[in-house]
């Protein structure tokens, strides 16, 4: 009995001594992608979404650009029909967020959501820096390129979701993907299918455009 609790607490030691390990392994690889990420300017991203509801026998695919201030919480997120055709676009200020839908020709205007709980596009370089636990789970490969996997968790239960995987290029220091568990079942995710820094974007990019949005209806929301 004594040489198998011995055993038992040697390897809840090992295991957690595991777990620490991996925890500073994941600490180490995102603040290689947010250090990178906070030294541009404004980064622009295309991406695909895929929407995934077995319950609902859902399963979709979306195309989408997102252009982000790495400094501000400003950001525009533009999603495809087919081609260039946009069907909905999401614009933050940092204090407005102004949600466009083009099958109502309406734009939606509500306050900035800048909670921890709230999934905002533009921090999905450095959410993990407040209100998340994470752990390295290990290398993946994927289209001959391998990649590092993190799950993050929120550390607080309002949120919709439940866990965050992040997959990040080994070699390049990018983000690949990031898998999103929502509680009602469903899985959001965005990959990357090119990442740029760019210049010279002004605040004016972050606005709502009403002449670019003619007869739509405005919504207040807030």
């Amino acid at each position: 009995m004594k040489k198998l609790t011995l055993f038992i607490l040697a390897a809840a030691f090992t295991f957690s001594n595991a777990f620490a390990q991996k925890d500073k392994d994941a600490k180490a690889i995102l603040n290689k992608l947010s250090t990178q990420y906070r030294s541009y300017d404004a980064v622009k991203t295309d991406f695909t979404l895929l929407v995934d509801n077995p319950q609902a026998n859902l399963k979709q695919t979306q195309s989408g650009t997102l252009v982000a201030k790495s400094k501000t919480n400003k950001y525009k997120v533009t999603i495809y029909e087919t081609g260039k055709t946009v069907s909905q676009e999401i614009i933050s200020d940092g204090k407005s967020q102004w949600t466009y839908l083009k099958d109502a020709n309406e734009v939606q205007l509500a306050d900035a959501d800048n909670s921890e709980e709230a999934f905002n596009p533009a921090k999905i370089f450095t959410m993990y820096e407040k209100g998340y636990k994470y752990i390295y789970t290990g290398l993946q490969k994927a289209g001959g390129k391998t990649y590092q996997v993190i799950d993050l968790t929120p550390e607080s239960e309002k949120t919709s979701y439940f866990k965050v995987r992040l997959m990040v290029d080994k070699e390049k220091n990018q983000l690949y993907s990031a898998n999103i568990f929502d509680k009602n079942g469903s899985h959001y995710t965005y990959t990357l299918k090119t990442f740029a820094a760019v210049k010279g974007i002004t605040d004016a990019a972050f606005a709502y455009d009403k002449k670019a949005h003619p007869g739509a209806e405005l919504v207040d929301l807030r």
